[in-house]
């Protein structure tokens, strides 16, 4: 994830004690703007400053009661932490029940007010993480919500916004999940053909019994049971977008059909003999390649080179690892505010985790498992050893886990190979022979998987 630094806005008119304090934050590493008065640390409070405020309740002028309410005025997530000496339960009830983070009586230890402070700051970024992630989303509406930062992604966006406002047709190519129908909408939704209807068609689970009559429509008498006219598929995306999933699926016969409608951008109803053009933009989208599969003889290769006037390459999940922290947390957001629940804190450790997989269902498998996450069904505490040591000890596992990773990764591309991986991976060979001894892995099993 990437953090922002979080600071402290500590307001105390004792010099000594407010002195000791700044200490106390020197010490344990936190910036700190200290002030005698409320009044000068209002001024410096703004919903988007990275900080939490802590405030002595007795104050001249402006007492922290009145900054505490006038703080959650100007941001009601910000963590304001009181601090009295003069305080009793009635006041710190009064506090929590007007929004403070926290409430502190004199005297305390060092350590405690350490403490709270590093939850608040913990929380007052994430806050504004999330209220990032959302204006991010909000931006990439357009864009069908295609988020990630990673040089891949920003040339599949640079892409949509070079063509959606073209008419040429396009293919888009790349694995399950990976977003090929995001693509399709966003290209239609920014695009001149956003006023017309975006016509999605699933190619391999349409029947070729009723491939003609729903995809070129049908007038009266044309079969029994054809009582009116109905215009088919084709033509309801007159003026829009047609998008072909998963094109790869539809039968050779009923492709030569479908070539005659890109060529000519006319179809002919089921019973008609009447011509009826169509100007709508042609999206498909495949997981295979298609070329392959052309040159095999499972795909027309005249529809290929018909489809693949402009190709948009999907990048996997694995290929922008770096999208993976910024990806999860915005699928957390959106499904806290669907199923109505609190966005669960998310440790450093379930991101080094995420990092750490293969995703082979890509953006789609990354978005189920934030919703588990989300409604409690998943945590990955045995994948992380949660609760079997310290810091230092979960530390080596996650760092180990990603060794593993690279290893396991070496392996796959060089299809078993130890001493490809040992090169690629820049080990001397008995080391990495040490480190596959060491991890238990099984480098036939890599090999197999080439084979198959």
């Amino acid at each position: 994830m990437s953090e922002q630094t979080v600071g402290v806005i500590y307001v105390e008119d004792d010099d000594p004690v407010r002195a000791a304090g700044c200490q106390t934050f020197a010490l344990a590493d936190i910036e700190v703007e200290d002030f005698a008065r409320a009044e000068p640390a209002l001024a410096r409070l703004d919903a988007a400053r990275p900080v939490v405020v802590v405030t002595d309740v007795r104050l001249p002028g402006m007492d922290g009661m009145a900054l505490l309410r006038a703080a959650l005025a100007v941001d009601a997530d910000l963590p304001v932490i009181l601090v009295t000496g003069h305080g009793d339960v009635g006041m710190a009830v009064e506090a929590m029940r007007l929004g403070a983070y926290d409430f502190i009586e004199k005297p305390f230890a060092p350590e405690r007010l350490v403490e709270v402070v590093r939850r608040a700051m913990e929380k007052r970024r994430l806050v504004l993480e999330n209220r990032a992630l959302k204006a991010s989303l909000a931006q990439s509406a357009g864009l069908g919500g295609l988020l990630g930062d990673s040089p891949a992604m920003q040339r599949v966006r640079g892409l949509i916004a070079e063509l959606a406002d073209t008419d040429v047709d396009i293919l888009i190519e790349g694995e399950t999940g990976t977003g090929k129908e995001r693509v399709a909408r966003a290209l239609h939704d920014a695009g001149r053909r956003r006023g017309g209807h975006f016509v999605a068609i699933n190619c391999a689970a349409l029947p070729e019994s009723v491939f003609e009559s729903e995809m070129f429509g049908v007038e009266p008498g044309a079969f029994t049971g054809a009582t009116r006219s109905r215009a088919g598929k084709i033509e309801h995306a007159d003026g829009g977008t047609l998008f072909l999933d998963e094109i790869e699926g539809m039968a050779l016969a009923l492709q030569a059909k479908l070539l005659r409608v890109l060529q000519e951008r006319v179809v002919e109803r089921l019973g008609s003999n009447r011509l009826i053009p169509v100007d709508c933009r042609v999206v498909a989208a495949t997981k295979l390649d298609l070329k392959a599969e052309a040159d095999a003889g499972r795909f027309r290769a005249d529809l290929y080179y018909r489809l693949n006037v402009v190709s948009i390459a999907l990048p996997t999940l694995r290929a922008r690892r770096e999208d993976i922290p910024p990806l999860f947390t915005a699928f957390c957001l959106q499904a806290a505010e669907r199923y109505r629940r609190a966005v669960p804190e998310t440790p450093p450790a379930v991101y080094d985790w995420l990092m750490t997989q293969d995703w082979p269902g890509n953006v789609r498998e990354l978005q189920h498992a934030a919703e588990r996450y989300v409604l409690g069904v998943w945590r990955p505490a045995a994948e992380l050893g949660e609760g079997a040591g310290g810091e230092g000890e979960g530390m080596a596992r996650r760092v180990a886990a990603f060794e593993l990773y690279l290893i396991e990764s070496a392996l796959r591309t060089s299809a078993g190979d130890v001493a490809a991986a040992a090169m690629a991976l820049s080990l001397p060979r008995k080391t990495l022979y040490d480190k596959i001894a060491r991890y238990g892995i099984e480098v036939g099993a890599f090999r197999d998987r080439s084979a198959g």
